[in-house]
């Protein structure tokens, strides 16, 4: 089914509708999955609105709470999201923060107590758009084993990082340090799809290409090694730092019943200007060197392509997933 972003919109507001969940908890939740679905990114779109309504309705995600936010230092921004949608929390926390880094220069944002917060990059362009560079970390339920391990200490624990152009797209990166993100393997099983070997190994340790054995596993880390050192200083950042759960603490994304996940993010606000006002012409230079060599694209280019052809042209919801939420919104 080709549906428009109002056209998704729209039907997204109404499946959290139905589910209970208030107006403006659901509209912050419903266009960042607009976006991702807009972006090309599925995994991270309407795919998650049955798991996200079905906690909303066992009172796994608390659709009501009113995030905290507090100013523990003169720079530093704390949410507690009260077990409810990231999504809210850190549109409330980043109020705060983002004048915070215009003053001072720099500003952290800590989210506890939290949820899926999808597309981390989507975070890093909007504050590439306030002038910010920023990092952002958030761990997530435990889906890969330390390097040398067998038991998942880690999630797949994605990172962002976001820089203002003058006069153009941010540059945009945005990636989950699991050699792919969970959630494809989720989108696959929900296709009915296998997977390409060495995305994820089984729950004996052998590589998978079924969705679902994958997900009875762990996932294989980026880089190896490395990606396991990474995923254990996002892991630090994003839950130590902000006193959330850790991911091995962390209940399922893709569950209904059980405890909150009650994860964390951390976000990491920088205003170049002080620093360097002349910022924006040096990265221009480095960017003009690398795009005069033929094959290169900035991280973040393609996925601005496809939001603009999808703007045009729609974005193609599966079948299944089309007739659930109108089910679940009690329009079928």
């Amino acid at each position: 089914m080709i549906l428009d972003a109002v056209q998704l919109r729209d039907l997204g507001m109404a499946v959290f509708a139905a589910a209970g969940v208030p107006e403006a908890a659901a509209a912050s939740v419903v266009d960042a999955l607009v976006l991702a679905e807009l972006d090309g990114l599925p995994s991270h779109g309407f795919s998650r609105i049955p798991f996200y309504t079905d906690q909303a309705l066992s009172g796994k995600v608390n659709a009501a709470a009113v995030p905290q936010v507090s100013t523990p230092a003169p720079a530093s921004v704390l949410v507690d999201a009260g077990n409810g949608f990231a999504f809210p929390a850190i549109q409330a926390g980043l109020e705060r923060a983002v004048p915070l880094a215009k003053r001072y220069g720099v500003a952290v944002l800590g989210v506890t107590r939290s949820h899926h917060c999808g597309v981390v990059g989507l975070y890093a362009e909007r504050l590439a758009g306030e002038g910010l560079l920023s990092l952002i970390f958030s761990n997530t339920p435990a889906a890969m084993a330390p390097w040398g391990g067998s038991r998942a200490s880690f999630g797949t624990n994605p990172l962002a990082f976001g820089c203002p152009r003058e006069g153009r797209h941010p540059l945009v990166i945005d990636l989950s340090l699991s050699k792919v993100a969970r959630g494809k393997i989720m989108a696959a099983r929900q296709r009915g799809e296998s997977i390409p070997e060495g995305w994820a190994l089984d729950a004996q340790g052998r590589p998978a290409t079924d969705p679902a054995a994958a997900l009875g596993g762990t996932m294989i880390p980026v880089g190896d090694a490395k990606g396991s050192a990474l995923a254990l200083m996002v892991e630090i950042l994003a839950a130590a730092l902000t006193g959330a759960n850790y991911a091995f603490e962390a209940s399922s994304f893709f569950e209904a019943e059980g405890p909150a996940p009650g994860i964390g993010q951390t976000f990491i606000l920088i205003d170049p200007a002080p620093l360097n006002p002349g910022f924006a012409p040096r990265l221009e230079a480095l960017c003009g060197q690398m795009l005069a060599q033929e094959g290169v694209r900035l991280p973040g280019e393609r996925r601005f392509a496809l939001r603009e052809r999808n703007r045009q042209a729609g974005v193609n919801l599966p079948d299944a997933l089309y007739a659930d939420l109108r089910k679940r919104a009690k329009l079928a």
